[in-house]
Order: structure tokens, then C-alpha cells, then sequence
């Protein structure tokens, strides 16, 4: 097992901000997204993290982003150090693995997010609004906790620079970013999600709920940005275990959010320091899903 990377420490290459778990660097003409190892729950990252996670989550990006191609173009230049401009070169120990050279593009100012089942935050609006989603969706009154939706639907919401983000109704989306550019991250996070959900789902995995991002490059394409079908944007389940009001088994960090919750602590920062044996059994949890997805083990 190697080290944990915490953050990534490169003082000739521009570093323009850190995010929950991505260190970003402004290369001139494209940028750089590390995924170092960091974890947070309830937007607040702790103090230690998972010992390979970042190279989990950029690999597992890697996969879909070769696999996704033909639904819509993306950002990806490259996930080759030979291939990024040679100044990142003298910090190959740092990026190997867990970093991406990337188009710059302008994000969108929504997240979205597509859902086959009734779990997470949508559970929770059904059962506060009598079956009324806060993207608009309504379902009648009496499902369960993680019920098969009759089909995927898209549920926007605003991107928070802090907190969480707001889920909102798909008009209000259309009225931030446009109706045409709407329609189209509309379309695409569906067949993505699709294709995914049909994808895991002979590999033993439900993919339950995920999220995407866009942003148009200077010419006005759409592409997908960011990361991409990664146990911190997704909800994976095991498949046999996920049934509607059944208690289910996840490959995310829903781990790690159940173990923190037990201590009572109150989501506010700091967070506490996580134990060994919880740190352990969530990276067998990352590399067994990367395992079943891509079909190999982690170099």
C-alpha cells in the first residue's frame, strides 16, 4: 500500500485552487485535476484519508471516459505523464496514476444528476412532499425506500461553492443555463446513465444515482468535465442487496458517512480523525468496485 497523498506539493506548476479531493493546476493551455486521497462527508473533509483512492477515482474515470466517447465528447487530454507538458515531469511520483491533463472549459452553473431509484435526497423530498421531487417529479404516494423509477430522470441542482448543493426543478435549470444547452445535458446525463446502469448492472452493481458535469469550451462546444462514475459521485450497490426497503451494501463512501454519524459528531468542522479499521475496510470497498468495473486489478 503506498502513502497517503493528502495534497499534492508541486511549487513550479500553478496551483489555483483545491477542492474536496482534487488539487487543480493552471497549465496555460489546458489544466491539471490530481485526485489526491482525501475524503470528506457532509462537505467537510477529514483529517486523514484512504491510502489510494485518488488512483482509484481517476482509473475508474478513465475507464468510463474511454467507454463514453461516442455519447458525448469530453475534456480529457490525456492520463499519461509522458504525454503532459514536461515541466509536470519532475513531479511524476506525485501525479502517476491519479491525474489528469485536461481542456479548459467554462462549467455550467448546474449539477446534474440522474436517478433510476428512489434513494439519497430524493427519498427524503418524496416523503416530505407526498411523492413531489423538487425537480418537479411526482410519484404516487406509498413507494419505498429505493423503488425502481419507471425511468432514469434528471434531477438539477445549483452548485454550492460551500455547503451542499440545492436541488432545484428542471424549469429553473433550463432558465440558469438555457433552454437548448438544457435540453442537450438533459439528453446526454440520461444515455450516460443508462448505458452505465445497463453496464454495472451484469457486473453485480446498481448504479442507483449519479452526477455529471458540463461546460462549453471557448468555441461553444458541450463537453463532460470533471470526474466521471466514481464511487464519490455515484451511488453503487450490490446489486442482490438493493431492494426497496431492504438495508443495502454500498461501494461508496456511505461507509465511511454511517461510521462518522455513529459518533455523533455534528457535520460541522473539524471533522474527527478516522480510525484504521475504518479506513481499511472503505479502501477494499473502492478497489473491489474498480476491480468489478474495469475487470482488473489496480496497478
Amino acid at each position: 500500500m503506498e502513502k497517503v497523498i493528502l495534497e499534492t506539493n508541486c511549487p513550479d506548476l500553478n496551483l489555483v485552487a483545491r477542492g474536496k479531493v482534487r488539487d487543480i493546476y493552471d497549465l496555460e493551455e489546458y489544466i491539471l485535476l490530481v485526485a489526491s486521497d482525501r475524503i470528506s462527508t457532509f462537505d467537510v473533509v477529514f483529517p486523514n484519508g484512504i491510502p489510494d483512492k485518488g488512483k482509484i477515482l481517476t482509473q475508474i474515470s478513465r475507464f468510463w471516459f474511454e467507454k463514453c466517447g461516442d455519447i458525448t465528447p469530453h475534456h480529457v487530454v490525456s492520463f499519461d505523464v509522458d504525454k503532459f507538458p514536461k515541466e509536470t515531469h519532475a513531479y511524476r511520483d506525485q501525479l502517476a496514476g491519479r491525474s489528469m491533463l485536461c481542456k479548459k472549459a467554462t462549467p455550467l452553473k448546474i449539477e446534474c444528476v440522474v436517478r433510476g431509484y428512489l434513494d439519497g435526497s430524493a427519498w427524503a423530498e418524496y416523503q416530505k412532499n407526498d411523492g413531489r421531487l423538487a425537480s418537479g417529479h411526482h410519484f404516487p404516494v406509498g413507494l419505498q425506500q429505493r423503488s425502481k423509477l419507471p425511468e432514469p430522470i434528471f434531477t438539477p441542482a445549483t452548485k454550492a461553492q460551500e455547503g451542499h448543493d440545492l436541488n432545484i426543478t428542471e424549469q429553473h435549470a433550463s432558465e440558469i443555463v438555457g433552454a437548448d444547452l438544457f435540453e442537450r445535458v438533459r439528453f446526454r446525463s440520461i444515455a450516460l446513465y443508462s448505458f452505465a446502469h445497463d453496464y454495472l448492472k451484469e457486473r453485480g452493481i446498481t448504479l442507483c444515482d449519479t452526477k455529471f458535469e458540463f461546460g462549453t469550451l471557448p468555441d461553444g462546444t458541450l463537453i463532460l468535465i470533471d470526474e466521471l462514475l466514481t464511487p464519490d459521485s455515484s451511488r453503487f450497490m450490490i446489486r442482490d442487496s438493493y431492494k426497496p426497503g431492504a438495508e443495502a451494501k454500498s461501494f461508496d463512501k456511505q461507509f465511511v458517512r454511517d461510521w462518522v454519524v455513529s459518533t455523533g459528531w455534528q457535520k460541522t468542522p473539524p471533522a474527527p480523525a478516522i480510525p484504521e479499521h475504518i479506513i481499511e475496510q472503505t479502501r477494499e470497498r473502492y478497489l473491489e468496485v474498480y476491480e468489478l468495473i474495469t475487470g482488473k486489478k489496480l496497478d
